[in-house]
């Protein structure tokens, strides 16, 4: 990637470089940028003008000590029993911000579902195949972009699961 190229795209330099190395360089022509932070699914969804089940969400979790990625859409919450059981571990918690940082190389609020500093166990929860395209952060807490949701779990390298959370 040029140097010029990486100063078009207004993603994180990483999911950028990323994006390059997958085919994906088109994408930064459709990302969406905020002068005001979206760091919750609530807040990207209220920029973008969408449901808040077309965001998708990139949360690390530990699995017996593993980081392990867990792409939800916004509107639902994480089944971490689901998780445990899908991952055949004996504990899954949520993992904490220094970990989500040396893991993914990105901050909690901007980590993007793929173009992580390592490569980790990833899952994609269904919830997300319910619409054509979702939203995800493309590095930082001010951009966000779209892809359909077969798609984006495909370049994740996501094992499709169901892992949210049931509502009564």
């Amino acid at each position: 990637m040029t140097p010029s190229e990486a100063s078009e795209s207004h993603a994180h330099p990483r999911f950028a470089e990323a994006l390059h190395e997958l085919g994906l360089s088109d994408l930064n022509a459709r990302m969406r940028r905020f002068p005001d932070a979206t760091r919750t699914a609530a807040e990207a969804a209220a920029a973008i003008g969408c449901e808040l089940s077309e965001i998708c969400k990139s949360l690390i979790f530990a699995a017996d000590g593993v980081p392990v990625l867990v792409l939800m859409d916004g509107a639902s919450r994480v089944d971490l029993e689901l998780v445990r059981k899908e991952l055949g571990a004996e504990k899954v918690t949520r993992a904490k911000a220094d970990v989500v940082r040396e893991t993914t190389g990105y901050a909690i609020g901007g980590v993007p579902p793929f173009g992580h500093r390592t490569k980790t166990r990833v899952l994609a929860d269904r919830s997300l195949l319910g619409h054509d395209v979702v939203w995800a952060a493309a590095g930082n807490p001010h951009v966000v972009f779209p892809m359909a949701p077969l798609d984006l779990a495909a370049h994740a390298g996501a094992t499709l699961v169901d892992v949210r959370e049931q509502t009564s």
